[in-house]
């Protein structure tokens, strides 16, 4: 049971932080890199499941987001700025670095999370969240604010709430799911530009 804990949050930590809020420290940004142009954020995360049995879990912690394109750097750390892991995303594959040195492999960033934690959260989704956009899959229940941009919409299971925006994109997601047996609710707030 001990185990089973501590292996949910090391994970949680690791690939939720995409979606999350409330910690004081923010990982090291990611150095400029000279092959092209990149997204970048730094923020705070936190992530709550509340399992229908009445268990809680709970994680916070900061994330530096690096996207070219090609390839996606999330790296994470505790509320005192302690690195914990690092999500690497290329096409075809996710590769999950714990601070231990322990890695684990996946097709796909969310089938990554799957495997470790046994249910889907939207790390793909996040590629464009992160950007105030919804991407390719379908959206239901979408709504812009009185300043043309995107504030909330269903997608691929998730409610997602976006707001403060800046010139990269929304500072605040708010991301709530229902699963058979919990229910998952995250929070990122993003540094200003």
């Amino acid at each position: 049971m001990m185990l089973a804990l501590t292996r949910f949050r090391a994970v949680a930590c690791a690939v939720l932080a995409a979606l999350l809020l409330a910690a004081c420290a923010t990982p090291t940004r990611h150095a400029q890199q000279a092959d092209g142009p990149a997204f970048d954020r730094a923020g705070r995360f936190a992530v709550s499941v509340v399992y229908f049995n009445g268990k809680r879990d709970a994680v916070q912690g900061g994330f530096v987001w690096r996207d070219t394109g090609r390839e996606l750097l999330l790296d994470l750390a505790n509320p005192l700025g302690s690195t914990l892991a690092r999500v690497q995303v290329l096409p075809g594959r996710a590769v999950l670095t714990r601070s231990n040195g322990q890695v684990e492999h996946a097709d796909h960033p969310d089938a990554l999370v799957e495997q470790a934690l046994g249910s889907p959260i939207p790390v793909s989704g996040l590629r464009d969240w992160l950007r105030g956009r919804t991407g390719n899959d379908p959206v239901s229940d979408l709504r812009k604010d009185d300043g043309g941009n995107i504030a909330s919409f269903t997608q691929n299971g998730w409610r997602v709430q976006l707001s403060r925006y800046d010139d990269q994109g929304p500072r605040l997601l708010q991301m709530n799911r229902n699963d058979a047996n919990r229910a998952i609710s995250a929070r990122l707030v993003a540094d200003g530009s």
